[in-house]
């Protein structure tokens, strides 16, 4: 079997536990005659990590010689063309989907979230590249509703981390049961003043629960220091968890009751591991989910200025709320994995 080439180019190797493990999703889904190559911010480690060649997704030099090389370019998962957190964002990405395409590689865009693209420029790119594309697959309706209405075909699944494996995590069962986790993120939504309310809902619900919180930073550089400042105030047993294993960060999820968590990807590894969630919103692609999947949470612009009005919230859900049902869990799975046939069709050996 004649091996081909795939670059993989997304916000790998920044730390991000949720595109790390849109990453190991990815790697776990492409086809085994498909030679994966990862643009990276972290080339060693990623290599290190899953046992793949990758180069600095920041040289240009090495970025062009690796598309040379390669026979296909996939946009790996995520919310890449967007402008709302960064205006520069999609010009790297929808930069080198174009480079791609001028090259002549077989370019998809896979489990992707597209938006808000509030500039023109922005959407024009989105549009051009994507039509381009051999396969489009998106992970939400409003991205295959905006695609539709640009007259672009795509497939509709769940994120594809809810098939991701998960691991142990060695070391989490000698903690005190029961386990609460706790994900919260650095952003303009999460002013100091809400940073207290919340700490102080923690400190009302552990009292009252008695629980194991487990704080669980999912990008060191944005969520580790808000994690350093609640700890020291809560009452009982409390325990930071940095994890650059995807696998295993989902695998936390196996071992607590309830999660309480502003990240994409913290939900859905919490809810695809039977845990019962709460969700704080801070992005459009958040309030989604939990709509989509009748998440309980509150938008962060909304969140209550009375800490115990938060924790009996919380109290009420840990006591009474209901997690994903196992049926409603597979069939997520089992849709998610249309990510991998979508894979497996475009890149299916071509015939001699």
């Amino acid at each position: 079997m004649d091996k081909r080439r795939a670059v993989l180019c997304g916000y790998y190797g920044m730390g991000n536990g949720g595109d790390e493990a849109l990453l190991a999703s990815l790697l776990q889904m492409l086809p085994p005659q498909i030679e994966p190559f990862v643009l990276s911010g972290n080339p060693q480690q990623t290599h290190d990590r899953y046992g793949v060649a990758s180069c600095d997704r920041k040289s240009l030099i090495s970025v062009v010689q690796a598309l040379r090389q390669s026979d296909i370019f996939i946009w790996g998962g995520g919310s890449l063309m967007q402008d709302a957190t960064s205006s520069l964002s999609p010009f790297y990405y929808g930069g080198l989907m174009k480079l791609a395409q001028a090259m002549g590689l077989t370019t998809i865009a896979w489990a992707q979230g597209i938006g808000p693209l509030n500039r023109s420029l922005t959407r024009s790119l989105t549009q051009q590249v994507l039509k381009q594309c051999a396969g489009v697959s998106v992970r939400d309706r409003a991205s295959a509703t905006l695609l539709h209405e640009w007259g672009i075909s795509s497939v509709l699944a769940p994120d594809p981390v809810w098939a991701m494996e998960s691991e142990a995590v060695p070391g989490l069962w000698n903690l005190p049961a029961p386990r609460v986790a706790v994900n919260l993120r650095s952003h303009p939504l999460l002013t100091p003043d809400r940073v207290t309310v919340l700490t102080r809902a923690l400190i009302d619900f552990q009292k009252a629960t008695q629980v194991c919180l487990l704080l669980l930073p999912f990008q060191a550089s944005q969520d580790l220091a808000i994690a350093q400042a609640i700890q020291p105030q809560l009452p009982g047993v409390s325990k930071i968890l940095v994890l650059e294993n995807p696998q295993e960060l989902k695998g936390v999820f196996r071992g607590v009751e309830m999660a309480i968590a502003m990240r994409l990807h913290g939900l859905i590894m919490a809810a695809a591991e039977g845990c019962r969630c709460f969700a704080l919103s801070y992005d459009p692609k958040v309030s989604r989910l939990m709509d989509e999947l009748d998440i309980p949470g509150c938008e962060l612009v909304d969140l209550p200025l009375d800490a115990s009005q938060i924790s009996q919230t919380w109290l009420e859900i840990y006591a009474n709320g209901a997690a994903l049902s196992d049926d409603q869990i597979h069939s997520l799975v089992d849709r998610a994995l249309m990510h991998q046939e979508l894979l497996q069709e475009i890149l299916k050996e071509p015939k001699r």
